[in-house]
C-alpha cells in the first residue's frame, strides 16, 4: 500500500499510517462496487495524511496505549477530512482532485453528496466502536459544525472586494486549522493525557492549521508563471480572495477593482495583472510574516510536550512542513 513520499522520512510514521489506511479500507462496504472502489480509490489518491498522523504523534504523549483504538481515532479523523473534500468538490464544481476525476464529476452530484455522507458515518461508526466515551465524538461533532461555518463563511464573502485578513482568518480557523485542531486534540485525550494536555494539544494544532492554510494560499500565489495557472484562476474568478490578495489590497483597493469585478470571465492576462500588483504591494511578503507567527506559536508550544522520540518527530514534520515557502 502506498502512501505519500514524504513520510519515507518517517519510516515509524509510514508503517502506522499504512495500517491506518488499511483499517479504513476495511470499514467500507457498499453494494455498488463501482462506487466501493471510487471510495477506495479516495483512500489511496496520494494525500499526505497530515491530520491521522498528527493524531498518531500526539497520542504517543498519553499513559493508555492502545494501538487499536489511536489507530481508530486517526482513521475517524481522516474520513472525515476525505468526506468534507468531496463534498468541496460539489459545492466547487470541481473535475480533478490530486489528479484524479472527482466522484461528482465522475457520477454526478447526487452520488457525490451520498458519497460524503457515507464517509461521515464511516466516521462515527469508527468512533463508536474503539473511543472509550461520548466526548470523542462530541468534538467530532463539534469540529463538523465549525468546520461547515468556515465553509459558509467562505460562501457568503465570495466576490466581496472589502474582506478582512480578521474575516480570512476565521474562515480558515474553521474550515482548515479546526480539523488539525481536533487531530492533536483527540489523539492526546483518547490516549488518557490531561485536559490540560489535550487542551494544549487542541491549540497546537489550530495554529498548525491556521500556517498550514496561509501557506498554501502563498503557494498560490508565488508559483512561476508555468504553475500559476488553475488553482489561483479558478480561487479568484470564483471570488474566494485569500491573505495575500486581501493584504496587497489594503490601500491598493482601486489597482485590483476592474480586474476582480470580471469575476467568472476574467481571463488568465487578469490574473497575471492581479499576481504582479500583488507582488508589487508586497501581499506575498505580508502573508508570511502571518504565517511565521503562527509556526512560532505551535513550535514553542510543542517544545513544552513531554520529551520523548515522537516530539522530537513532531517538531522536525511541523518545521518541515510549515517552512515550505518561509
Amino acid at each position: 500500500m502506498k502512501i505519500h513520499p514524504m513520510w519515507q522520512d518517517y519510516p515509524n510514521i509510514a508503517t502506522d499510517l499504512v495500517e491506518m489506511l488499511q483499517l479504513i479500507e476495511d470499514n467500507i462496504h457498499v453494494r455498488n462496487k463501482e462506487i466501493e472502489q471510487t471510495m477506495l480509490d479516495l483512500i489511496h489518491a496520494g494525500g499526505k495524511l497530515l491530520r491521522p498522523a498528527y493524531s498518531l504523534l500526539f497520542s504517543s504523549f498519553g499513559p493508555n496505549q492502545q494501538k487499536e483504538k489511536n489507530m481508530a481515532v486517526a482513521a475517524a479523523l481522516e474520513v472525515l477530512h476525505m468526506a468534507t473534500l468531496v463534498h468541496d468538490d460539489v459545492i466547487d464544481d470541481a473535475p480533478t482532485r490530486r489528479g484524479h476525476e472527482t466522484v461528482q464529476s465522475k457520477y454526478g452530484k447526487d452520488i457525490a453528496v451520498y458519497t460524503g455522507d457515507y464517509l461521515f458515518t464511516v466516521c462515527f461508526r469508527l468512533l463508536a466502536k474503539y473511543a472509550d466515551s461520548l466526548e470523542a465524538i462530541e468534538m467530532d461533532t463539534k469540529g463538523m459544525e465549525r468546520i461547515l461555518m468556515g465553509e459558509l463563511d467562505q460562501m457568503h464573502l465570495r466576490y466581496n472586494q472589502d474582506v478582512t485578513i480578521r474575516q480570512y482568518l476565521k474562515r480558515i480557523s474553521g474550515k482548515t486549522a479546526q480539523l488539525f485542531a481536533l487531530s492533536c486534540y483527540s489523539g492526546a485525550f483518547e490516549s488518557g493525557c490531561s485536559k490540560e494536555l489535550s487542551r494544549k494539544s487542541y491549540d497546537i494544532g489550530n495554529n498548525i492549521g491556521m500556517a498550514f492554510q496561509i501557506m498554501d494560499d502563498i503557494l498560490d500565489y508565488s508559483q512561476t508563471a508555468d504553475g500559476f495557472g488553475k488553482p489561483v484562476l479558478e480561487d479568484i474568478k470564483q471570488g474566494v480572495y485569500t491573505s495575500p490578495l486581501i493584504y496587497a489590497m489594503q490601500g491598493h483597493k482601486e489597482a485590483f477593482r476592474p480586474l476582480l469585478a470580471k469575476g467568472q470571465d476574467m481571463t488568465t492576462t487578469d490574473v497575471a495583472k492581479i499576481q504582479a500588483l500583488i507582488k508589487q504591494y508586497q501581499g506575498v511578503e505580508k502573508a508570511h510574516k502571518l504565517a511565521t507567527k503562527y509556526t512560532n506559536k505551535a513550535l514553542k508550544d510543542m517544545s513544552k510536550l513531554p520529551d520523548t522520540p515522537e516530539k522530537e518527530q513532531l517538531i522536525l514534520l511541523t518545521k518541515n512542513l510549515l517552512a515550505r515557502v518561509l
